[in-house]
């Protein structure tokens, strides 16, 4: 067999060369929506036409609640915000919290995951009993209360993205705890585990070069749903008024908040925006989320090599098993 490119071995690439039909489709779609996103994040200082807390131009104030014009292409807030300049960088707002929830939520919950996991005992029993003691409260409830114990509820940029990404943190560790937890309990027993204690390995470095490069191979998975749930429940702290003041940066769940009262009144463009923000960007990384999850199952991928053979090479492939059949019944 020849031996793949580089190229050809990193986990997307390789995910989509597996993908077939409405599989492929999903997780094209799901790319192609999480770069847009991406993009419009990191270039939300050269895309957006003001800053995201500007209310005056060349001309004067923009005004509060002005229709979409060529010199607000979105309108503006009923704050006299540009409605369009907020929606891009609440992309990078929501990266930030992202990136930051995370990267927390990665390296605490596999560092508790694998030390609880190997190591047993009563330190295992005591964090499986607050990590299930975590999953028993409501998420969003959980993350408003770690927010207002954080920051009082409201702060400036890197208050506020530190304080939604605790918040968030929070939520997420106890399922990574769990994940590394169980794929530890299975690796440790193995033999090259044992061959390792034999030969002298202390524990440290068993656990950190041995058993935990075999235990995180299904995180990409719960990374990807993690990031869309991140995204959602940032925004849901911001609708609720526990996220980031205005003033300090753009976040989508506040602009959604603050355009309710125009929604009734038939003033559409100061909702639509970051709501379909909010959307798009949820919708691309949960459909590669969910694209990998599926194509992480042996039986969908069975499946789909079956769908993919001809006639003729089904034949070829049973004749084998047909001999040995033969063979074992004579």
């Amino acid at each position: 067999m020849a031996k793949r490119s580089f190229f050809d071995r990193l986990p997307v690439v390789h995910q989509l060369r597996q993908s077939v039909g409405l599989q492929r489709g999903m997780l094209v779609a799901g790319l192609v929506l999480t770069a847009v996103f991406l993009l419009v994040a990191i270039l939300a200082p050269w895309l957006a036409p003001y800053s995201y807390n500007q209310l005056r131009g060349p001309d004067g104030l923009f005004g509060a609640q002005q229709p979409p014009s060529p010199e607000h292409l979105l309108g503006t807030t009923v704050g006299g915000y540009d409605v369009l300049s907020r929606t891009i960088w609440g992309a990078q707002t929501a990266l930030f919290v992202v990136v930051v929830a995370i990267a927390l939520s990665v390296f605490i919950g596999i560092l508790l995951g694998l030390i609880s996991g190997y190591i047993g005992g009563w330190l295992d029993r005591v964090l499986v009993v607050i990590a299930d003691a975590i999953y028993s409260f409501p998420s969003l409830l959980l993350a408003i209360v770690a927010a207002i114990a954080v920051s009082g509820g409201q702060s400036g940029l890197v208050p506020g993205v530190l304080s939604a990404a605790i918040a968030i943190t929070v939520v997420f560790i106890p399922q990574y705890l769990r994940v590394v937890r169980a794929e530890v309990v299975r690796v440790k027993s193995e033999a090259f585990v044992e061959s390792a204690k034999v030969i002298g390995a202390s524990t440290w470095r068993i656990m950190f070069r041995h058993v935990l490069r075999n235990s995180t191979r299904s995180l990409p998975l719960i990374v990807t749903l993690n990031a869309s749930e991140a995204i959602a429940t940032l925004a849901a702290l911001g609708f609720l008024g526990f996220g980031i003041e205005p003033t300090a940066a753009a976040e989508w769940g506040y602009d959604l908040k603050e355009s309710i009262g125009d929604v009734s009144a038939g003033i559409w463009w100061t909702a639509i925006p970051p709501g379909t923000a909010i959307v798009l960007a949820i919708l691309g990384v949960t459909l590669i989320g969910e694209s990998l999850n599926d194509l992480a199952d042996p039986r969908l991928r069975a499946r789909r090599r079956a769908a993919k053979q001809t006639p003729a090479d089904a034949v070829a492939a049973s004749q084998p098993v047909a001999r040995e059949f033969m063979g074992e019944v004579e």
